[in-house]
């Protein structure tokens, strides 16, 4: 049975107010400066082993502008930490943390379950998910990957689509803005359509909105500026990371590799383009090396 957006909205009544009324942890404030932007994925082995440590070797390097790899289903904290908490080590940094990623959560393969469900999903608990980032004043929360078993065909991508505007609407209430995060998949086409453009079509534009991770777009042979100009206004949140000039073509330092960055920088205000996030998957070296020389090239090239 479909849930209509009326009987959506007649649910969580009560739950809206209950939200609204714990007060945010301040996550989200205003920077005296620029936004320097990092997805703790690239870090994520030495957030595993100290989380506060690196945040503060993080801070150092120059990155002031977080998003979050991991919101841990089943106990619902952000690296081992609950919001308040895990507020106080960013406000020690000069931080904040802009957006987190989350998972659709039908395939609990590998997850930490709870009651026989991936919690901490947009499928599974999401109200908890919300309620929690809502504490920590999160601006995004972000369907970061889906799995193999979850991408399907188009018909359920227009499923997905329509539990991102339920996802989405529940955000909203809490001052949330929910995006999803592209890899490759999304542009394999099916019969001549894009998973991406049923994504794009079956969402309402003020509910879900895109993180658009140039790498992987450039890597499925997209444009993103032809992307942006299709649906302006849409992209608020992009993943920096390069293309490396090997044949396995894997993520590299931001300006070394074959991404066209300054060509695309020039079309952020029709992606409507707000906060940008370094990320890369692996690397040759040491991650913080990585991460040093990208912020080095954004500064002096793109913003």
């Amino acid at each position: 049975m479909r849930t209509t957006r009326r009987d959506f909205l007649k649910k969580t009544s009560i739950y809206s107010a209950g939200i609204l009324a714990a007060p945010a942890l301040a996550s989200s404030r205003p920077l005296a400066g620029p936004n320097y932007g990092l997805q703790l994925y690239t870090v994520r082995d030495a957030m595993a082993k100290d989380p506060a440590g690196t945040l503060a070797k993080v801070a150092a390097i120059g990155y002031n502008s977080l998003e979050g790899a991991t919101y841990n289903s089943g106990d619902e904290k952000f690296y081992g930490m609950d919001a308040r908490t895990f507020a106080g080590v960013l406000k020690k940094n000069g931080q904040v943390m802009r957006s987190c990623h989350y998972r659709y959560g039908e395939d609990s393969k590998g997850a930490l379950l709870t009651n026989g469900v991936f919690n901490g999903t947009i499928l599974h608990d999401w109200d908890r998910a919300v309620e929690d980032a809502h504490k920590l004043g999160l601006q995004y929360m972000i369907c970061a990957w889906l799995s193999e078993s979850e991408r399907g065909t188009l018909d359920h991508y227009k499923k997905m689509a329509h539990d991102f505007n339920i996802a989405g609407e529940k955000c909203k209430k809490a001052g949330i803005q929910f995006c999803h995060h592209n890899h490759n998949f999304e542009f394999a086409a099916q019969g001549g359509v894009y998973p991406y453009d049923i994504l794009l079509k079956n969402t309402d534009p003020n509910l879900v909105k895109m993180e658009l991770d140039l790498y992987w777009a450039t890597f499925a042979g997209q444009d993103p500026v032809k992307i942006f100009e299709a649906h302006p206004g849409r992209f608020p949140l992009w993943h920096l990371k390069d293309i490396r000039k090997t044949p396995d073509h894997d993520t590299a330092e931001v300006g070394s590799g074959t991404v066209d960055f300054k060509r695309i920088f020039k079309y952020k205000a029709t992606a409507g383009m707000k906060y940008w996030f370094v990320e890369q998957d692996h690397t040759l070296g040491s991650p913080f090396d990585s991460i040093t020389k990208s912020l080095a090239y954004i500064k002096q090239n793109l913003v």
